[in-house]
C-alpha cells in the first residue's frame, strides 16, 4: 500500500501517476540524488498508516461482502484488525515543476520511470467562449442549411 508523504503535491495527482515499478525498487544511494534536490517525508507515521487504512477500508468491505455471499448484504459494522504491519520510506522518481501565469501557480508532475504527467493548467475563459459562440454559429448555419434543401 502506498502512501504519499509529501504534502508539498497533491495526493490525488501523485496517484494518478501509478504505477510504480516496485519489482525494481533497488537500496537507497545517495548518489541517486546527486545534483539534485529531494523533499523528506512530510506526513508521520500514524498519519499516513491512517491514510492507508482509508485507502484499504473500500477493499476491506467489498471482500466481506463477497465473503459473505448472497445476492445483498446488509453489513452494519466491520471490525479489522492489522497485523504484522511493516513500513518502508521510499523515494519513487518524481519530477516537480511549476510555473506562475497571471499571478497563480501551476504545478506540474512526471513519473520519471513512465513518463506519465499530471497537472493544472491555465484556462482562457475568453478563448473558451469565443470557441462556443463558433460551435453555436456552425450548428446555426448547418441547421439553416438542412432548411433550405
Amino acid at each position: 500500500m502506498l502512501v504519499a508523504a509529501s504534502k508539498a503535491v497533491a495526493r490525488d495527482k501523485l496517484e494518478a501517476l501509478e504505477p510504480w515499478d516496485l519489482d525494481k525498487l533497488c537500496a537507497y544511494d545517495p548518489s541517486y540524488l546527486a545534483g539534485y534536490k529531494a523533499q523528506r517525508y512530510q506526513l508521520e507515521l500514524a498519519s499516513g498508516f491512517d491514510h492507508a487504512k482509508e485507502l484499504m477500508a473500500p477493499t476491506i468491505q467489498t471482500d466481506v461482502c463477497r465473503d459473505i455471499g448472497g445476492a445483498q448484504q446488509r453489513v452494519l459494522s466491520v471490525d479489522t484488525a492489522y497485523r504484522n504491519t511493516t513500513f518502508r520510506h521510499l523515494l519513487l522518481p518524481v519530477w516537480i515543476g511549476a510555473y506562475r501565469f497571471q499571478n497563480k501557480v501551476f504545478q506540474v508532475v512526471v513519473n520519471a520511470r513512465t513518463g506519465e504527467v499530471q497537472g493544472e493548467r491555465p484556462y482562457s475563459a475568453g478563448k473558451i467562449v469565443l470557441l462556443a459562440i463558433a460551435v453555436l454559429v456552425v450548428v446555426i448555419l448547418l441547421v439553416m442549411l438542412g432548411r433550405h434543401r
